[in-house]
């Protein structure tokens, strides 16, 4: 798997004002990427998302529609993104005892000329959001962290993954 990176910022224009990359000359190839995030709670608040006892309804299938949506809405939310016709994005939520709390996993793919990186992580930050705004009212204390890309595959850079060995650390790759 490739780690390489560039040495410069690509969204900045030579007289370093914003500007959105072109990337009309670049192939079209499948992009995958997947994000990850985390909602750690009061283990009280996970029993009761988990018995779908919460006041607003089902915690878990909310976020997880809420996720692909944003996904679909990147383009909209930053401003230099490029809007992308994505094939799929999926939302994974699982409950762990060890936070306590859930774990989120978001995949965004498509076939194109541009990374889908953003759209995985729009996906993976509004499902936590969706998560803390449905539990609040029994857990103000909540608290979202671990939002990053995990992996990616396709374009020039080719395939990217945080390696196990360190995955707790942030920015890490092998």
């Amino acid at each position: 798997m490739s780690n390489e990176t560039s040495n410069r910022l690509t969204h900045l224009a030579e007289d370093g004002s914003a500007a959105m990359v072109d990337v009309g000359d670049k192939a079209d190839t499948t992009r995958i990427a997947e994000a990850e995030g985390h909602v750690r709670m009061k283990r009280e608040t996970l029993s009761l998302i988990l018995a779908g006892d919460m006041k607003k309804g089902d915690v878990i299938g909310a976020a997880r529609i809420a996720g692909i949506m944003a996904a679909k809405q990147t383009a909209n939310l930053i401003p230099l993104c490029h809007p992308l016709a994505l094939t799929k994005v999926s939302v994974d939520i699982t409950p762990d005892e060890s936070l306590p709390g859930l774990r989120v996993r978001a995949t965004a793919k498509l076939t194109g000329k541009t990374g889908v990186e953003m759209e995985a992580l729009t996906a993976a930050s509004i499902a936590c959001l969706t998560i803390y705004d449905m539990g609040k009212a029994v857990d103000r204390g909540m608290e979202i962290g671990g939002i990053r890309v995990v992996a990616k595959s396709g374009g020039k850079s080719g395939d990217w993954a945080i390696q196990p060995e360190s995955a707790g650390q942030p920015g890490s790759a092998g």
